[in-house]
């Protein structure tokens, strides 16, 4: 007698970003809701969970960004605490995983570690942690520490940091209460911790990452169960994957461990024509003309008021020579003549004006969404029941 081996099943999971600031949100559509209010989270948190989503993710706001030395608009009231906010969704929701983008430089990791473990069990096991480094001293003010990690060094530091939050949980095993309290003594810390909280059984707060340099990559593939991507092509996406595989076979990862997570936008409609023509509204309404004339003079790094948004790109050179980090990583340390003379050149073979210039660009960058896809509902169901998919499920896999 034979038996034939079920068919494997592969799934797709969707997770949905709450972006809080950044243009890519309307918020001066009425149904956009408030930014910080939480009705705004209740109902994106429980429509991605009727929509079986896998997780929602929130961004981190360590200090207002700025636009040209002035508080920028659109973050005037700032953004609440990412992890605060999740485990308030929390409590509304079953199922849906809650990724907090936390950053290793400015905090410690004793502390996070308790607060993630707590988090951890009080949502039944749903969390995760979207890890980020910084370096620059313009959010260090808000510490009284400045610029204290080196770019250089920041992911050395985030290692240190990774791997001691890592031990902390495994101390706060009941069976190893004995051992307590940890000491933990590498390059970088020196801790003797008592204050832990018993993680879920086999259980622990989902690793999540998004460099991209090689610095970034490594780390990722040695620490990381999923790895947010803007590689939305696929070929680029398959050459991402397969080195993230290496990196993390090489780092003693088991085949499989990290996962990555590409971004994407999706506008649907009844057909073809009704979905681009929705999304063509949605680009539009996102740059605004006083949207357009900000993004291009974070660049140019002075008042662009004068230029018509429906006119060609500045004639003016910058007058900073690389951009800063005030508005975000998307503005990051670009060298701002070189940028200007490509898109002024980009801009004239395709006769954009500086409006649809940036609507064409920030499209093409994602500007923190990934890629964009239009499309069409199927016309047939499935006779399958769906499978409702769940946070272990798409870590069933790490390590």
């Amino acid at each position: 007698m034979t038996t034939t081996a079920p068919a494997t099943r592969n799934r797709i999971h969707f997770g949905v970003f709450f972006q809080g600031v950044n243009f890519s949100t309307i918020w001066h559509w009425p149904e956009s809701g408030d930014q910080i209010a939480f009705e705004s989270f209740r109902r994106i948190a429980q429509t991605a969970e009727r929509g079986i989503f896998a997780a929602l993710f929130l961004g981190e706001g360590l200090r207002l960004r700025e636009h040209l030395g002035e508080i920028h608009d659109l973050d005037i009231v700032g953004r609440p605490d990412a992890q605060t906010q999740e485990a308030a969704v929390a409590a509304i929701t079953e199922r849906l995983g809650l990724v907090a983008t936390q950053n290793t430089t400015y905090n410690d990791p004793a502390d996070l570690a308790y607060r993630l473990a707590s988090l951890n069990r009080l949502s039944g096991g749903r969390n995760g942690w979207n890890i980020v480094t910084t370096h620059n001293a313009w959010t260090g003010e808000n510490f009284r520490r400045g610029g204290y990690v080196a770019d250089a060094d920041r992911y050395r530091h985030a290692d240190a940091f990774v791997s001691a939050v890592k031990a902390i949980w495994r101390a706060g095993d009941p069976a190893r209460a004995s051992e307590l309290p940890l000491r933990y003594r590498d390059d970088v810390y020196d801790l003797e911790v008592a204050r832990t909280v018993p993680l879920v059984p086999d259980g622990r707060p989902v690793l999540i990452q998004a460099g991209d340099s090689g610095e970034g990559r490594d780390f990722g593939a040695k620490h990381a169960d999923l790895i947010f991507t803007g590689h939305a092509g696929f070929e680029a996406a398959s050459e991402f994957a397969a080195d993230i595989e290496r990196r993390a076979l090489l780092a003693g990862r088991r085949p499989g461990s990290v996962l990555p997570f590409p971004g994407a936008n999706f506008v649907i409609g009844d057909t073809d024509a009704e979905a681009q023509e929705k999304w063509r509204e949605i680009q539009v309404a996102q740059v605004t003309p006083q949207t357009a004339l900000a993004y291009l003079e974070q660049f140019w790094g002075t008042r662009l008021d004068a230029y018509d948004p429906d006119g060609p790109l500045p004639d003016i050179d910058p007058v900073v020579r690389v951009s800063d980090v005030t508005r975000g990583a998307g503005f990051q340390n670009a060298d701002a003549k070189r940028t200007a003379d490509e898109w002024r050149a980009q801009a004239a073979e395709n006769g954009w004006s500086i409006r649809e210039f940036v609507i064409r660009k920030a499209a093409s960058r994602g500007e923190g969404n990934g890629s964009s896809a239009a499309c069409r509902p199927s016309p047939t169901r499935s006779s399958a029941t769906p499978t409702r998919a769940t946070w272990a499920d798409s870590t069933s896999r790490r390590t």
